[in-house]
């Protein structure tokens, strides 16, 4: 039996577990499971890894994508320029252990992002800059597109959102949210942006998938944007994480 897992404190819910039971069940994929396992430190991951041979990959979520570094023999490209880790792929060459560290948000983000891209979509303007924003950055630079960071306190090389006016959202016209506001249940929040400035030239995407139409997306909408959640990106990472793990 081939195992999959999720690591990260606590795991009360779980998309990937009910993402990848679903998919072994759908495609009868009878030798493979995907277990959670809550790890109340990441370094029981050593022993995790010991106790489990038969581990072939983990998903990596809050709050070890940062402290998962310290565990891994090798890094991709994604991984390395953003700083954390959402997926390892776990092999044996030669008998001895090889963990690889991924980054698949950047791969879900970008290959949800291409087919709505438009020729006048040259410039974006990012709200928030933790840690989603550097994946979100990492594609954008991969794609030639200008990028500016929207934060609440002044922060060098950013904008604040009350700097932001109609100058700022005729140059960029795509618009990426990728703070936690409007997330449920706290569904009336979202960016503090000039909304009348928004016209139908603009992409607004926004990371959070739940509610499916945040108060950004309907605000955007309302102004004839397109518009894009976050859940295609949720399933094209799992769908990455999957190609790692069985290439």
């Amino acid at each position: 039996m081939k195992l999959f897992g999720l690591i990260g404190f606590p795991l009360t819910h779980s998309f990937s577990k009910q993402y990848f039971s679903g998919k072994f069940e759908r495609e009868g994929i009878a030798d493979s499971a995907y277990e959670l396992y809550p790890i109340e430190r990441i370094s029981l991951l050593e022993a995790l890894l010991a106790d489990q041979p038969q581990l072939k990959g983990l998903n990596v979520t809050i709050p070890y994508k940062l402290a998962v570094l310290d565990y891994v023999d090798e890094l991709d490209a994604a991984a390395a320029y953003i700083g954390a880790v959402n997926t390892l792929q776990i092999t044996y060459p030669n008998g001895k252990r090889l963990v690889k560290g991924y980054n698949t948000d950047a791969y879900g983000f970008e290959n949800s992002l291409k087919p709505l891209l438009e020729p006048h979509h040259q410039e974006a303007l990012i709200f928030g800059d933790g840690g989603a924003a550097k994946a979100v950055k990492f594609v954008l630079e991969q794609l030639n597109i200008g990028y500016t960071s929207v934060v609440r306190k002044p922060q060098e090389g950013c904008l604040t959102y009350d700097e932001l006016d109609e100058s700022w959202l005729k140059k960029a016209t795509i618009l990426i949210n990728t703070t936690p506001l409007g997330t449920f249940p706290n569904v009336a929040a979202c960016p503090d942006i000039p909304y009348q400035y928004i016209t139908a030239q603009h992409l607004a995407y926004d990371l959070v998938y739940n509610p499916e139409e945040t108060e950004f997306l309907k605000r955007a909408a309302a102004k004839g944007a397109k518009t894009k959640n976050g859940l295609d990106m949720l399933h094209l990472q799992a769908e990455r994480a999957w190609a790692i793990w069985t290439a």
